[in-house]
């Protein structure tokens, strides 16, 4: 397994239920200081824990706003082979979810993996449709198209307003200070078996889409929802060139 795709597995997990349309508005305050714990493994052997928070922020601009913080962290037992330590915060505006700025904090290296320990921040404009993306000194202005998202604002939209059901095509524009994705995902309802909900009956969203560090290979994303009003994001799977890797919700939290 080459480590450093792991990246790229945590930019996946934190798009949250990627739905994107004009769904029913929930109350943000009714979920806010949620947590969601996560493991990952890969043939059936645990490499990753990771976490979400959904919580309120302040006013940013004078409007009220949300918050989604995330961390993804290496098990100790992989010890030189790799050790990563990454954190992630969103601000977006509470109302329409908009982003307002987006902060990654990655630090990881190790025999595996590439060594990296770096701050960037993204400044949303959502209404000249710009992104300015801050790192290491160096400040740049990239164009967007219309309802583009980080993967936080993404997830803090979705599971605080859209609706999931089986038979949608669901478009969607991520920018995560690496690349522009458009995606279509899938949506059909299964039974699945949930390791803290046991089998229920959950939609399964599912996309192809390319892996830059597999020579843009292609890949698929699966992910899971528990179906109803709280739509519970309860596993993840990524069919990757080299095999797959799933997270498991193994904890839901309230503040």
């Amino acid at each position: 397994m080459r480590i450093k795709t792991l990246l790229l597995l945590v930019i996946i997990l934190l798009l949250g239920p990627i739905a994107h349309g004009d769904g029913q508005n929930q109350n943000t305050e009714s979920r806010s200081g949620r947590y969601f714990f996560y493991t990952a493994k890969k043939f059936g052997v645990p490499i990753l824990k990771a976490s979400i928070r959904i919580g309120n922020g302040s006013l940013e601009g004078g409007k009220p706003s949300c918050q989604v913080d995330a961390q993804v962290d290496s098990l100790d037992y992989l010890g030189f082979l790799f050790r990563m330590n990454n954190r992630f915060t969103a601000i977006m505006e509470a109302d329409t979810f908009s982003p307002i700025r987006y902060v990654k904090q990655i630090n990881q290296e190790g025999l595996l993996i590439q060594r990296k320990n770096y701050l960037q921040t993204l400044i949303f404009d959502s209404n000249h449709r710009t992104v300015v993306a801050e790192k290491g000194g160096e400040r740049k202005e990239i164009l967007l198209p219309p309802d583009t998202y980080d993967p936080l604002s993404m997830f803090a939209r979705c599971y605080l307003r859209e609706e999931l059901y089986a038979g949608q095509a669901i478009q969607m524009s991520l920018y995560d200070g690496v690349k522009l994705r458009q995606m279509v995902f899938h949506s059909k309802r299964e039974k699945v078996r949930s390791k803290i909900y046991g089998e229920v009956e959950a939609v399964c969203l599912e996309s192809t889409t390319s892996f830059s560090t597999f020579g843009d290979k292609e890949g698929i994303i699966r992910i899971w929802y528990t179906n109803g009003r709280e739509r519970i994001p309860i596993s993840m799977e990524l069919e990757l060139p080299v095999g797959n890797v799933r997270f498991e919700l193994e904890e839901v939290r309230e503040d």
